[in-house]
């Protein structure tokens, strides 16, 4: 009886450590969230490439800019891609999220649009700006403004962060709004009369916008508004995840970004600070 006894024991044993070995070479799982355009349809081309390095993607897609970070905090996924560094830095000083950025991806310039004027000569006295409520979005879209000489910021305020508060010339007497999630915007165009209206490059593609032809003013390849991979601090090291990154930086894939959009979304090929 003690020698079947020791017989079975040694057997588990073994048993165990082939389960334990058997997982050698089994691929690396991660999961990244990611807004629908263009976000994760650069993630489900980066899929076969990750394949062959023995990592398999999930790609779990949302449509607004809230819940890919609480995902993120929670565990549910082990990195999004969706947004830009002074949102991501604006996240993370506000609601306190433990997060940091692996690599920059791409970049998606900010367009102002109309349905009624087809030049900004057009834009009469008192006309409306429609904006996100993103604080992280204002400096942006009135950088824009700027440039091309409808209004004038202080010179003391650092761009990235100025408010319509800010603003100390404009002649044309604009007015602003912005109390819209990003996601409606593409809908107020449709629907509000005499305006301009800001939106983001990846819900104009998805109104089916074409930022290069359509929007009265393009931000330029300049523009410091990088969208990164995010990860939870203490996941930097993580192998799976940076190999994600220089997927995303290999010149399949933004041969891929240029093609597939056009120009309106434009590849980086590094780690912006």
């Amino acid at each position: 009886m003690r020698k079947l006894f020791m017989f079975l024991a040694a057997l588990s044993v073994l048993l165990l450590a082939a389960c334990g070995t058997s997982g050698e070479g089994d691929t690396d799982e991660i999961k990244v969230g990611a807004s629908s355009t263009p976000h994760a349809i650069i993630l489900e081309e980066a899929k076969p490439l990750l394949e062959e390095e023995g990592i398999t993607l999930t790609v779990e897609e949302f449509e607004d800019y809230v819940l890919p970070n609480d995902a993120l905090e929670s565990g549910e996924i082990d990195a999004n891609y969706f947004q830009h560094i002074p949102y991501l830095e604006q996240q993370i000083e506000e609601v306190g999220y433990d997060f940091t950025h692996i690599g920059g991806i791409h970049i998606e310039p900010m367009g102002i649009y109309s349905k009624d004027f087809n030049s900004l000569d057009e834009v009469p006295e008192g006309t409306e700006v429609l904006m996100s409520r993103s604080v992280a979005d204002h400096g942006r879209v009135l950088s824009l403004l700027e440039r091309e000489g409808l209004i004038q910021l202080d010179e003391n305020v650092d761009k990235v962060d100025a408010t319509p508060e800010d603003i100390v010339e404009n002649p044309k007497n604009l007015t602003f709004s912005y109390d819209y999630d990003a996601a409606y915007l593409p809908e107020l165009y449709e629907t509000e009369e005499n305006t301009l209206v800001a939106i983001n490059t990846n819900y104009a593609i998805g109104a089916d916008l074409n930022p290069m032809e359509d929007a009265l003013i393009l931000e330029g390849e300049e523009s410091p508004y990088v969208n990164v991979v995010a990860v939870n601090k203490g996941d930097e090291d993580n192998e799976a995840l940076n190999k994600l990154v220089d997927v995303l930086h290999s010149e399949e894939i933004q041969d891929f970004i240029l093609e597939e959009f056009d120009g309106a979304v434009v590849p980086v090929d590094g780690a912006p600070e």
